[in-house]
């Protein structure tokens, strides 16, 4: 089974980034990543938007339960 080239911290970093406006060309250059990589940090980031969409979406449902939950019977 092949290693991983990068730790999640590192992922996540370089995700960080991503997310601050830097462009992909050039954390790929930055990081040396190899063009498989750089399609799965892509697809990596397509997933975290999706999540956040997801969650965004759950957090109204959760405030009246969470109140709900939190009063003594």
């Amino acid at each position: 089974m092949k290693r991983m080239r990068f730790t999640d911290e590192q992922i996540i970093g370089i995700l960080a980034e991503h997310e601050a406006g830097v462009k992909c060309a050039d954390l790929c250059r930055k990081h040396g990543m190899t063009v498989p990589e750089a399609k799965r940090l892509k697809t990596l980031e397509d997933e975290n938007t999706k999540l956040k969409k997801l969650l965004a979406g759950q957090m109204p449902d959760l405030a009246p339960m969470k109140e709900l939950v939190s009063k003594k019977w």
